[in-house]
């Protein structure tokens, strides 16, 4: 009988446990695998897809891991016949304001005009396509150029964009 009652105990403690797991629940993930969505910063690559998925989930801490601390963007400003350019805070107070106010973005990176530079520096030149959705009636289309200076200090290092130069004409 006292077999009976152990075997009981342990069957109804064993449901108590299985029923507490929730089959719809994420589990937590403690790191990154090969099938993640970031792509690998060691490589240029990796850089544009990351920058890809920033701008798609409007993800502020992957945005910002993308730049260096000394990060400058431009871009010109052709009523006034000037470059303009801005800081990284100001670059994170703007891209944040568009991650908030868009309710989709979707940015597809298309030919490499140019690549030029050696395992710590490199200049990359880039067409893209970036839908802008505020809502359904409100739909901003760019299709442009961006010149980005990489950086990093070891080439074990992930690169880091120093220089965001806007080219497009809009």
């Amino acid at each position: 009988m006292k077999h009976v009652i152990l075997l009981l105990s342990t069957l109804f403690l064993f449901c108590v446990v299985i029923s507490c797991v929730n089959p719809f629940a994420p589990r937590l993930v403690t790191s990154l695998s090969s099938s993640s969505l970031l792509g690998d910063q060691q490589t240029a690559e990796g850089v544009f897809q990351n920058f890809r998925y920033a701008y798609s989930f409007k993800d502020t801490l992957a945005y910002g891991q993308l730049l260096a601390q000394d990060f400058t963007f431009v871009y010109r400003n052709y009523e006034r016949n000037v470059d303009v350019s801005w800081g990284r805070d100001e670059d994170m107070l703007s891209t944040n304001g568009l991650f908030q106010s868009a309710q989709q973005l979707d940015l597809v990176w298309n030919e490499v005009i140019t690549n030029v530079g050696d395992s710590l520096v490199s200049d990359v030149s880039r067409g893209f396509n970036l839908t802008i959705t505020f809502n359904p009636n409100d739909v901003i289309r760019v299709d442009g150029r961006v010149n980005l200076r990489l950086v990093r200090e070891h080439s074990q290092d992930v690169w880091k964009i120093r220089r965001w130069r806007d080219e497009s004409n809009f």
